[in-house]
């Protein structure tokens, strides 16, 4: 399980360090991609195949299924972590989460997020205006 935030920068050449906490249970090959509120998503390899299962299942007759579909799956890659415990984020992913310097990693229960700092900042004073109205309209979930 991912958890925890952590603060580290992107180089100029595309390279971000993974926390050391996080490195072990991605694995030496994992999957980065587009993910939701501009940020990006790592799955280790196990993680992924249960998502890719779930979005293979959803009705390609249906225009949202598809366009989602396009949006998660062209946008992944595999990353593999150096010897210095680095990942290299291709251009457009840096593009789409508009990773320049510093990123902000954060772990989230099956998954890893890489978020600009700067929209992290924001989308986290945003969302904690709001966080006991998103925890009492989730307290059916047994939370």
């Amino acid at each position: 399980m991912f958890m925890g935030e952590y603060q580290h920068n992107v180089d100029a050449k595309g390279r971000l360090i993974v926390p050391a906490k996080f490195r072990e249970d991605l694995g030496d090959v994992f999957v980065l991609t587009r993910g939701l509120d501009q940020c990006l998503f790592g799955y280790p390899m196990d993680e992924w195949k249960v998502i890719e299962e779930k979005i293979k299942s959803l009705p390609m007759t249906k225009k949202d299924a598809r366009a989602f579909a396009r949006f998660f799956f062209s946008g992944a890659t595999e990353c593999e972590i150096d010897k210095q415990g680095r990942i290299n984020i291709p251009s457009t992913l840096r593009q789409y989460g508009k990773l320049e310097k510093e990123c902000v990693v954060l772990g989230v229960s099956n998954r890893i997020e890489i978020w600009n700092k700067e929209i992290w900042e924001n989308y986290f004073a945003e969302s904690e205006e709001s966080f006991a109205e998103i925890a009492e309209n989730l307290i059916d979930f047994d939370l």
